[in-house]
């Protein structure tokens, strides 16, 4: 598995950790930046690891800054990402039962990193499966994305 991994300023310091963390599980990781703590601009990152993603050059992608907020709507901006600012154990795993998100979007100002970290764990754990009405859905997204328009 390879993962594309993005972070600003603000989301820097846990982006080592987590790096460290997947390096662990003996997965391939890409990082796309920022560097430093110099105050940058988060969607530049997220617009980098969701390219990745969409490009296939990453299976999966991460990104880090204050809240995942930020991150999470500049990700979505990239036609066929499907990415979501996480901040509990249960949206780690629902994100990727229920919406096959392939970003995880998470935020140093709203979690710790041990917390971070136990949602990177569940995040890769889960797998998209839970049925048909699942399905249904992120084919309704796909839709609008390519069509502007879903089935009513």
């Amino acid at each position: 598995m390879k993962i594309a991994i993005g972070s600003d300023h603000a989301g820097f310091p846990y982006k080592q950790p987590i790096i460290a963390y997947l390096q662990s599980r003996q997965i391939e990781v890409i990082d796309f930046g920022t560097t430093t703590l110099a105050s940058t601009d988060y969607p530049l990152y997220a617009f980098k690891v969701g390219e990745a993603v969409r490009d296939r050059v990453a299976d999966l992608g991460i990104l880090i800054c204050g809240t995942g907020i930020g991150m999470s709507i500049a990700a979505n901006k990239v036609k066929g990402i499907r990415a979501g600012a996480c901040q509990s154990d249960f949206a780690a795993t629902a994100m990727r039962e229920h919406n096959d998100a392939n970003v995880l979007c998470l935020g140093s100002r709203t979690n710790t990193i041990e917390e971070v970290l136990g949602f990177v764990k569940r995040y890769l754990e889960a797998v998209f499966s839970e049925g048909e009405r699942h399905v249904r859905r992120i084919a309704m997204i796909h839709s609008y994305e390519e069509e502007g328009q879903w089935e009513k």
